[in-house]
């Protein structure tokens, strides 16, 4: 527990220093109310102005904490424990972020809020190498090289208005394309449904996002807007995410066992 708690907070505190400086100064972000479909309200607090995409940042609090204790019938090794823990973590962490955006509108959190979707995504196939290789042939230093790169990766926003959409878009893809491969090798069709409502809730989020204003046409959404089931649907995709990756790490765990005997 405390080892991933470090390799979480090491890197946030390092990306919440630079977030600050001048580095990200030049970067295209929102930072206005009117980029949300739902309604200020002036008499609510600030952390409060958007009560209804304040609060579903709660969602990712619920599933890190969740996901970060609840092993009941898994079958870990210390480093698939690791695994779970440092993506849980990583939830948890992100909650915050996304809540200080929409409560100050300043530059820092909005950069962070893209920046650290980067190493998240990028957390499915470091999960996923780590289930190909199995303890016996996976090295740490693969995660965090990997990780770093993605993190790095945030730079494209520096040399282009679209780098961030760009970058994002790489680590979807190859989180599907892992997701893809590991479920055809260690999967079975339990697995899958929980591969597919991960990418339908990986679709939703971005679709409903990015249509959050027209949405807000039809009275279904005027309330509780795109942007709001956007972050509904991001808070499954984790969910469904950790479902289907334990679930087949504690396949490949059980035919490596297997061929011990």
């Amino acid at each position: 527990m405390m080892t991933a708690l470090v390799h979480v907070l090491v890197p946030f505190i390092l990306c919440v220093a630079l977030a600050n400086t001048s580095l990200f100064s030049k970067i295209k972000v929102d930072l206005t109310y009117e980029h949300y479909a739902e309604k200020r309200l002036d008499n609510m607090p600030a952390f409060l102005a958007m009560p209804c995409n304040c609060l579903v940042n709660l969602g990712y609090v619920y599933v890190g904490l969740y996901w970060l204790w609840w092993h009941k019938g898994l079958k870990e090794t210390e480093q698939g424990r690791y695994m779970r823990k440092v993506f849980a973590l990583m939830a948890v962490f992100y909650a915050p972020v996304q809540w200080t955006r929409l409560t100050t509108l300043r530059r820092a959190p909005a950069v962070l809020d893209q920046w650290l979707t980067l190493p998240i995504f990028a957390w499915v196939p470091v999960w996923i190498d780590f289930i190909e290789h199995l303890p016996a042939k996976w090295h740490a230093s693969r995660a965090a090289l990997f990780e770093l790169c993605s993190v790095a990766s945030y730079g494209l926003s520096l040399v282009h208005e679209q780098g961030f959409e760009v970058a994002l878009g790489c680590h979807v893809l190859l989180a599907l394309y892992k997701g893809i491969r590991v479920h055809l090798t260690h999967g079975d069709g339990r697995s899958g449904r929980y591969f597919l409502l991960a990418m339908l809730s990986c679709a939703g989020f971005v679709v409903l996002k990015l249509t959050d204003h027209w949405l807000a046409g039809f009275w279904l959404f005027q309330r509780l807007t795109g942007h709001f089931w956007s972050k509904v649907c991001d808070v499954l995709q984790f969910h469904f995410s950790f479902c289907f990756l334990t679930t087949v790490t504690d396949r490949a765990q059980a035919r490596t066992a297997a061929r011990k005997k």
